[in-house]
């Protein structure tokens, strides 16, 4: 194993300006399986990719319902994906006590990013290995932030992050524009199209994704797996074809050159299902 004299513990920065155990947490994001948000007017979807150790084993929970209004996706760290979301879940439940009213979705991010944020400045503590996608609605309109294990977070129109996630962007990029005015139906097709580009040649089914929609008038929620191979059956019947992918899709694969006795990648982390 590879180690220098700057990567044990959080709070030391190297001499080129880095840290290097927030550059882990975030390569554990990338090696991750993928997940994908997209937003428009009145909806937004996320939808991630189920893998599993073995054959013999169940997938991991990769998306959590937060509030009737907020649902996440992660990548990454499941076990830490689930303290979050049971913070945010906490957030929520105390702000409607307060309140008595949906708390804000921008918010609930401003205070994930605060608590992830903390991780870099404790040397007693590491920071979370994972990222996640905030999907919801508020009074302000829909909303999808990513959210780094660094404390940065982006508001975004459409996102992937995980393994494999640069043939999505690369879909979404090219589609994005068409979003803000796009139907539930519509939304729902081309985060369909955008997790397929992931699988890289494997078949997309009900079994190997799943897709959670919260829009105007419908709470967050999950769909049932009859209802999403529906949908993939229904845009494969139809004939419809995504955007063939650029050859340099994988590009987010290539490894950043690293500062003289960084780790190097050695492939996927055993706990990145």
């Amino acid at each position: 194993m590879f180690r220098n004299q700057y990567d044990t513990d959080v709070t030391t920065w190297s001499p080129a300006g880095r840290l290097f155990q927030v550059e882990y947490a975030m390569e554990a994001v990338k090696q991750g399986s993928a997940a994908i948000g997209l937003r428009s007017k009145t909806h937004v979807i996320l939808a991630c990719v189920n893998k599993a150790n073995s054959e013999l084993s169940s997938h991991q929970k990769k998306i959590f319902k937060v509030d009737d209004h907020i649902g996440v996706a992660i990548a990454g760290l499941t076990a830490d994906g689930r303290v979050l979301s049971r913070y945010m879940r906490s957030e929520c439940i105390n702000y409607g006590y307060s309140y008595e009213s949906a708390l804000p979705v921008g918010r609930l991010v401003v205070q994930l990013a605060d608590k992830a944020q903390v991780c870099t400045q404790r040397s007693w503590k590491r920071p979370y290995g994972v990222g996640l996608l905030v999907g919801g609605l508020d009074e302000s309109g829909a909303h999808l932030y990513y959210n780094c294990p660094s404390g940065n977070y982006f508001e975004y129109q459409a996102f992937a992050i995980g393994s494999r996630s640069q043939a999505a962007k690369t879909y979404l990029e090219r589609r994005f524009e068409n979003f803000t005015d796009s139907s539930r139906g519509s939304l729902l097709k081309d985060a369909l199209f955008a997790l397929r580009e992931t699988l890289q040649g494997e078949k997309l089914t009900s079994t190997n994704c799943t897709v959670a929609v919260v829009g105007v008038g419908e709470a967050f929620h999950t769909l049932d797996k009859e209802t999403i191979q529906g949908l993939i059956n229904e845009f494969e019947l139809a004939g419809e074809e995504a955007p063939a992918a650029t050859t340099d899709a994988a590009v987010d694969t290539k490894p950043a050159v690293p500062e003289a006795g960084a780790p190097t990648d050695e492939g996927a982390a055993p706990m990145d299902i």
